[in-house]
Formats: structure tokens, C-alpha cells, sequence
């Protein structure tokens, strides 16, 4: 410093600071040899304190206000150096403005994956990120304790050992909540009142305020995120036969509206096949259920869904007693007549019959009621 700027400085006696760079949390006023004229002007705005340091000891802090440095407002100053009432030199003392507004929007976030312990997932790593905010709220164990001689003290030398509090928080809370993986998005206030609570005095330690924490997202890893992607693809498909009915419309129309070529055609003749497979299947399932549907069935047939019948001709099933028997071939049926088990108002149902019908109305058992052989030739 020159000689001009030495005399200068002597000459002024307004101590102020103004800032506008929006991340300087500590500002230390230069004065040349630190010397300030009894009864200089301090002002102090809004969201600041001035802390006096005599000697590397911390000595008076002043809020917001006006201040003509004397005796009366600087009273642990003048005891350290025995002011007098009648004192009026200057003197030497370092003054510390200290940023007291809130920063925020400062970042948070897990460097590697949190091992946790999951109700439906079992074990599970998740990672998690959000913001925070912080304001001074002690400033002389700010002072003490993080800036020390630091004239120009900044968030971002802070904010690492801040944000490593808060990471190194954030697994034990999570693991505490039992909140599941997938329900966390439903509790990230939750989750950032829990962290806040555990940490909070941790900052103030530091002579800081936790303002608020907010979790803004809880990922897992891209494989698991795969997972859970075709789980719920899954879910959302619903009924299955619907959705590949929907698809193969889908693939005919994509098909028939392309250019020719043996790729387009043979897309639509593979979805061609594919609808009256499937249309072929619900017309079936749609009979079945209208035969099963009938008010006025007596009974229950049996093997109605059950396998085609065996080689030789058709198998009836008969109601004896009001249950189903059988399935007996022609002959079988013949034998059943003769022995009177059943009779001509017997009911008989067989694959590809609508109900059950009486033995003397299906064509088929026309021949078990022919006329009677003729009567023997007489002799001669």
C-alpha cells in the first residue's frame, strides 16, 4: 500500500460492506495496519454482524444499526485495551462482517450407492440427491470454529463438509423410517424432516442454521430400473388376450397400409393367422359359456371341456338317477337298452350337441328302435 493510500485510509472513518456476490458468507474490512479512529462510523445492514478481533481474540459483535465507535458500544474492546472515558486515538482491531442471510439451493447428493435394507426388495442400493439451505446464526463460533483468519470466506468451502453431514445421514435415516424403495417418493418430505432433525445439531456446532432439506429423488440402479419398468408395463397390459387382439389389428393395418414386398405381405398374412387363431378361440370359449349358462340344464356334463372323443365313433354320456355316466359307444348303449338301465326318454349329450336330448330324438340312435327282424320262413 502507498503512501497516499495510507493517509487515506487514516482519514477515513466510515467502515461499511456492501455485497454482491451472493456467496461470501465472511468478509473481513481491510483498513491499512487494521487502525480505526475512535468514534468512526460503522454501519451494519440487514443480514449482516460485525465482529471485532483484537489481537486474534474475538471481542464485540453489533447486529444491524448505526455505530460511532466509542466506549460505550465496544465494551469488551475497551477492556482488553483499558480505554479511559477521555479516550480518543486510534486504535487497531480487525472487524469480520458476517453474511447472516439464508443460502440456498446448495446441493446435496450420495457420491456412490447406499446399501439399504428393503421390505420388498430385500437388499437394495439406492442413490439420492436434493438441496439445502444454511444461514449463520452464531457468529463468533462461525468465526471460531470454520473461518478462523479467512478474509474472504465463501459458501463453497463449507459446503463440502456440509454435504458430507448430510449423505453420511441419510442411510441410518432411511434405514430407520422403514419406508420401501418404491414408496419413497410418497415420503420425501418425510424423509427431509427425519435427516433435518438428525442433523441439525450437527450444524450447530458450527454455529450454523439448517433452514431445510429437501429430498428431490431416490433412484435405484438402470438395471433395477429395467425391472421395475416391465413389472409395471405388465400390470398395465391387463388382460392379456385383449392386448394381443389390439396388436395384431394393429400389425394387419401397418401391413396393408405399406408398399408392396414380400416383408409387408408376409407381416399380414403371419397377423391374418394370428386373428382367426385367436377369433376361432373366443368364438369357442363363448359357446361354452352360453351352454354353461342355461337355466334349464338338469345336469352337468361331464367332459364337455375335456378331450376329443377316442377313435371307433361317437361316445354318448347318459343321466341315470340325475347323474352323468358314461361315455358309452353305440354298441355300449345298445347293451344299456337291453339290461333296461335306460329307455328311449333317456337323455344322451355328446361332444357337438347343444343340450341333452332324449335317446329316441338324436338321428344317430335312430337304428337302436328299428323295426323288428321278420319272423322266420316256414318250413317246408
Amino acid at each position: 500500500m502507498g503512501l497516499f493510500d495510507k493517509l487515506f485510509g487514516e482519514f477515513i472513518d466510515i467502515i461499511e460492506w456492501t455485497d454482491d456476490s451472493n456467496d461470501t458468507m465472511v468478509y473481513r474490512f481491510e483498513r491499512y495496519g487494521n487502525e480505526i479512529k475512535y468514534g468512526a462510523k460503522l454501519t451494519v445492514r440487514e443480514g449482516q454482524s460485525a465482529v471485532f478481533v483484537n489481537e486474534g481474540e474475538v471481542a464485540d459483535v453489533l447486529g444491524p444499526g448505526m455505530y460511532e465507535l466509542e466506549t460505550r458500544n465496544l465494551p469488551v474492546l475497551s477492556t482488553i485495551l483499558n480505554w479511559d472515558h477521555a479516550f480518543s486515538s486510534p486504535f487497531k482491531a480487525e472487524v469480520y462482517f458476517v453474511n447472516t442471510k439464508r443460502f440456498v439451493d446448495l446441493k446435496w447428493g450420495t457420491k456412490n450407492p447406499l446399501m439399504i435394507r428393503d421390505s420388498e426388495f430385500g437388499a437394495a442400493r439406492v442413490r439420492a440427491f436434493g438441496t439445502y439451505g444454511v444461514r449463520v446464526t452464531d457468529p463468533l463460533t462461525f468465526i471460531r470454529e470454520i473461518v478462523g483468519t479467512d478474509g474472504h470466506f465463501q459458501v463453497d468451502e463449507i459446503s463440502d463438509q456440509l454435504r458430507n453431514l448430510i449423505t453420511s445421514r441419510f442411510s441410518s435415516a432411511v434405514g430407520a423410517a422403514g419406508i420401501p424403495v418404491l414408496d419413497m417418493a410418497a415420503n420425501y418430505e418425510q424423509l427431509g424432516d427425519v435427516i433435518g432433525k438428525r442433523i441439525g445439531p450437527e450444524f450447530g456446532e458450527y454455529g450454523l442454521e439448517l433452514t431445510r432439506l429437501l429430498v428431490e429423488n431416490v433412484s435405484v440402479p438402470p438395471s433395477v430400473e429395467e425391472a421395475l419398468d416391465k413389472r409395471t408395463s405388465a400390470g398395465m397390459v391387463g388382460n392379456l388376450d385383449r392386448y394381443m387382439t389390439y396388436q395384431t389389428g394393429v400389425a394387419l393395418e401397418a401391413g396393408a397400409s405399406s408398399e408392396g414386398g414380400a416383408a409387408g405381405a408376409g407381416i399380414g398374412m403371419g397377423a391374418g393367422l394370428a386373428m382367426g387363431q385367436q377369433m376361432a378361440n373366443n368364438m369357442g370359449q363363448q359357446r361354452i359359456a352360453q351352454g354353461n349358462n342355461r337355466d334349464d340344464r338338469r345336469y352337468e356334463p361331464a367332459g364337455r371341456n375335456g378331450p376329443p372323443p377316442l377313435p371307433g365313433g361317437i361316445r354318448y354320456h347318459v343321466a341315470v338317477d340325475g347323474q352323468a355316466t358314461g361315455p358309452y359307444s353305440v354298441d355300449g348303449l345298445q347293451q344299456q337298452l337291453k339290461s333296461g338301465v335306460i329307455t328311449p326318454s333317456s337323455l344322451v349329450w355328446a361332444n357337438g350337441m347343444a343340450d341333452w336330448q332324449k335317446v329316441s330324438e338324436v338321428e344317430e340312435l335312430q337304428d337302436l328302435f328299428g323295426a323288428p327282424p321278420p319272423p322266420p320262413l316256414p318250413l317246408n
